[in-house]
């Protein structure tokens, strides 16, 4: 990479950090968190060092899909505080010289939307807001629970909560399409008027002052023809809704209406996206999106169900990361994640939570902070938070672990909780939902009340006040591993590339912007691992590596190298040959 190429963007330079308000901090004792407990906690931001806070939703919601399923897109649930506490978080985040994004849901509402309700009264500016279908009465062995006697959803599509993502309506006599719970109903994109109530509701809020969106879901929103006419559409395969024929157009027109380069606007894109896709989204000429979120690295190690959990292969891991890396360089940019809201804690699941659970959370963040794109903390992630020890199908709060394993039992492909809990608790979104750990104390600090997730037991281990205190600490590296980042512009616009894909334990890269290159290596298992480059003229063989090498020692002999962060002490400086403790990460400048 070439530094006369660079596009500077602040959002590239940037660290984010994702704050998911009801886990966060309680300050009012109801259980919940508020925006007057973000508030409270401004400070510990700024000195954690990042440079925009991502707010999963705190709009008027019922709150059956935890605030993504929205009645009023312009106003505060009572139980987060007021839209004065909210411009005041605003203000102190601004203040501290930190950037605020709010969560764009606009591929569905709630079924309590003034939008939904004057739908399903029959008023006819709002009747094709959402889609209404008739059912299908030509479905022999049809059983479900839902609708007249004889008549089946319009199409045979699961509801990516279980069920069908149909849901018939005794009021209206028609099924409306909902991919998520039953009391989101997904909008219609097709209507221009729709289109334009959301242009108008995202720059409500740019002129209040934030800084870009977090947008769920939103390669959903074009769905295709056998929805979108108005004849009952006839089944096309669910991924059909994925990536559909008009997306660009609509995310290309909302692009143009209201988002701009100085903007930070990141996609969550699901199912299985096309680099020529994601290439359109980001690109320089494409739809005007920022970057990203794939879902690639986290349904590797699952299947199509949550109790199919059955881990991950290193290598597999490093070219999915590389498919991604030199896919978008030069003409897009990543996002870096491995956990938030929606998914396992990432020492639970990439990493070593036992044993070697501070060497491993510090491992993940070095590969976070060290690749190219924007790194996302999700809260916690800072302190090696691990994943909490379910035991019961009662433990859980999540719609999206309770409605399948419930119908799964019911319908006999499992047998019981018991048979599936070790995946299942392994997977489930509730693991990143318990609240933060402020404290060694009851309810971890987060409130005085009754939490309305249990706090994970181990707080009394792994807190923010521990970590604060003591100088090894993840969070100490965590705020290192920033500056550090903030300090090379290798690190954030450098080119990457994967010295040895095959090795299935360690993962080693280089960064390298004209003639500066950083050099990565990670020990991904709890054994210790011996790192060598080889000598220029070694063969591959004697090197123990097969894939092509573009580094060899004699590169390195000559340069003043420099180890600029570890996760153990005493560290050596030769970065040609060392042996690797258990989740060791090191990273060199090697020129």
């Amino acid at each position: 990479m070439d530094s006369a190429d660079i596009d500077r963007q602040w959002w590239k330079e940037a660290v984010v950090y994702q704050i998911y308000p009801r886990s966060f901090n309680d300050t009012d004792g109801d259980g919940v968190g508020d925006i007057p407990g973000i508030v409270e906690r401004l400070d510990y931001l700024e000195e954690l060092g990042v440079d925009v806070v991502w707010l999963n939703p705190v709009y008027e919601s019922p709150n059956a899909d935890n605030g993504y399923d929205i009645a009023d897109y312009q106003s505060i649930m009572d139980e987060f505080g007021t839209m004065a506490d909210w411009e005041e978080l605003l203000d102190g985040l601004h203040d501290r010289g930190i950037k605020l994004i709010m969560d764009l849901v606009v591929n569905h509402t709630s079924d309590e939307h003034e939008w939904f309700v004057k739908s399903r009264a029959g008023e006819e500016d709002y009747r094709d807001y959402y889609f209404w279908r008739q059912g299908r009465t030509d479905v022999d062995g049809w059983t479900g629970h839902q609708g007249p006697e004889g008549e089946a959803p319009p199409n045979d599509w699961g509801s990516f909560f279980g069920g069908p993502a149909w849901a018939y309506d005794e009021e209206v006599g028609e099924w409306y399409m909902h991919l998520f719970d039953v009391k989101q109903p997904d909008l219609n994109w097709e209507n221009e008027e729709v289109r334009e109530e959301v242009f108008d509701m995202m720059e409500w809020w740019l002129e209040k002052g934030i800084d870009g969106f977090r947008m769920d879901v939103i390669n959903l929103i074009s769905k295709p023809p056998s929805v979108t006419d108005n004849d009952p559409p006839t089944p096309d395969g669910f991924d059909a809704t994925f990536d559909g024929p008009k997306i660009h157009e609509y995310v290309g027109e909302m692009g143009d209406r209201v988002l701009s380069e100085d903007l930070l606007s990141v996609g969550e894109m699901v199912g299985d996206v096309s680099m020529d896709d994601a290439q359109q989204y980001v690109g320089r000429d494409g739809d005007g999106l920022s970057m990203l979120f794939h879902f690639d690295h986290v349904l590797l190690d699952r299947g199509g169900d949550i109790w199919e959990y059955h881990g991950y292969d290193l290598t597999d891991l490093k070219d999915i990361f590389r498919h991604w890396q030199k896919g978008l360089e030069g003409e897009g940019w990543n996002s870096n994640y491995l956990n938030n809201h929606d998914q396992p804690r990432m020492v639970s699941r990439y990493g070593d939570d036992r044993e070697y659970r501070v060497e491993s959370a510090k491992l993940l963040g070095t590969l976070l902070h060290t690749l190219h794109g924007t790194p996302y903390v999700y809260q916690g992630e800072e302190l090696g938070m691990t994943n909490y020890p379910f035991e019961s199908l009662d433990d859980f709060e999540d719609v999206d672990t309770l409605n399948p394993v419930r119908n799964a039992i019911e319908e006999g492909v499992v047998d019981s909780f018991e048979s599936v809990r070790d995946s299942v608790a392994m997977l489930s979104r509730d693991n990143a939902r318990t609240p933060m750990q402020w404290t060694d104390e009851e309810h971890a600090g987060f409130t005085d009340g009754e939490p309305w997730l249990d706090v994970n037991p181990n707080h009394e281990e792994i807190n923010v006040e521990a970590a604060r205190e003591d100088e090894n600490s993840v969070f100490h590296y965590y705020r290192d591993l920033i500056d550090l980042r903030g300090d090379y512009d290798v690190l954030v616009y450098g080119s990457y590339d994967d010295l040895w894909p095959s090795h299935t334990d360690l993962w080693a890269y280089t960064r390298t912007l004209d003639d500066e290159r950083l050099l990565v290596v990670l020990n991904f298992t709890s054994e210790e691992q011996q790192f060598r480059l080889p000598r220029e003229d070694e063969t591959h063989s004697t090197a123990d590596y097969t894939d092509e090498l573009p580094l060899h020692a004699g590169e390195i002999d000559a340069l003043d190298t420099e180890l600029l962060i570890a996760n153990y002490d005493d560290v050596g400086t030769d970065p040609t040959a060392f042996d690797l403790r258990p989740w060791e990460a090191r990273v060199y400048r090697l020129s």
